[in-house]
C-alpha cells in the first residue's frame, strides 16, 4: 500500500465516521421537526427548516456513498436520485439517455461515477447540464454544458501526475474535488482521461468531456 492510498484510507475512515455520527441526531432532528408541522401546518419557518434537514440528510448519503470506504452497487434510479439531491439548488440537471436504461455500477466504479457528479457540479456555476452515456462495462464519458462550464484550471496536470493531485488535494479543502476524484479513479485501477480536440480550444471549450475507462489497467 502506496503512502497515497494509506492518506486516502484514512479520509474514507474518517468519511464514514462522520456521515455516522451526524445521521443519527440528523434523523431526529426531522423526526422532531416532522411532528412540530403537523401542530403547526401554515409555520413557513417550518416548512424551511424542515425542507433544509431533508437535504443535508440527503448530502450526507451522497458524500458517504462518494467518499466512504464500503459501498454498494449503484444503478440508474439511485444514480438519479444523488443527482437530483446534488444539483436541486444549482440550476443543473443530469442527462442519462446516452447511459443504458438497466446500468449498473459496481462499488468501485460507483465512488468515482459520484465524484464526477460533484466534480461537475462545482464546474458548473451558472447551470447547465451534466451528460453521461456509456456502458459500465467498459467507458463512460462526462460532459458539462452551460454558460459558464469549465473544469477546475489544473485537471489535466492531476490526471497525469499523481504528484500534482496529491499536492492539490493537500493545499485546499475548497477545490480538492477534482484532484480527489483523479485519485480515486487511479486509487481503484481505472483511467480518467480528457478528450482534448485536434486543433487548438477556443474559449468555449474549456469543458471536453472527461472519459472514464473502466476496464482495469
Amino acid at each position: 500500500m502506496t503512502g497515497t492510498s494509506e492518506a486516502l484510507r484514512l479520509a474514507e475512515l474518517l468519511c464514514a465516521r462522520l456521515c455516522h455520527d451526524l445521521s443519527g441526531p440528523l434523523g431526529a432532528l426531522i423526526g422532531v421537526l416532522e411532528v412540530a408541522r403537523d401542530e403547526q401546518p401554515d409555520s413557513e419557518a417550518l416548512a424551511l427548516a424542515e425542507e433544509t434537514a431533508v437535504q443535508l440528510a440527503q448530502r450526507l448519503k451522497l458524500l458517504r456513498a462518494a467518499w466512504g470506504r464500503d459501498g454498494d452497487d449503484l444503478d440508474v434510479a439511485r444514480l438519479r436520485g444523488f443527482a437530483e439531491s446534488l444539483f436541486s439548488s444549482r440550476r443543473v440537471r443530469l442527462d442519462l439517455e446516452g447511459l443504458e436504461s438497466d446500468a449498473l455500477f459496481s462499488p468501485e466504479a460507483a465512488r468515482v461515477v459520484l465524484n464526477l457528479l460533484l466534480l461537475a457540479s462545482e464546474s458548473l456555476a451558472g447551470g447547465g447540464i451534466v451528460a453521461l452515456s456509456g456502458s459500465p462495462a467498459e467507458s463512460i464519458l462526462v460532459t458539462i454544458s452551460g454558460p459558464r462550464a469549465a473544469w477546475p484550471a489544473g485537471l489535466g496536470a492531476w490526471l497525469v501526475d499523481e504528484a500534482a493531485a496529491v499536492e492539490a488535494v493537500m493545499a485546499d479543502a475548497r477545490s480538492l474535488q477534482g484532484p480527489l476524484t483523479t485519485l480515486l479513479a487511479r486509487g481503484h485501477g481505472f483511467r480518467l482521461s480528457m478528450l482534448m480536440p485536434a486543433g487548438p480550444m477556443s474559449e468555449a471549450e474549456f469543458s471536453p468531456p472527461l472519459l472514464l475507462s473502466l476496464l482495469r489497467r
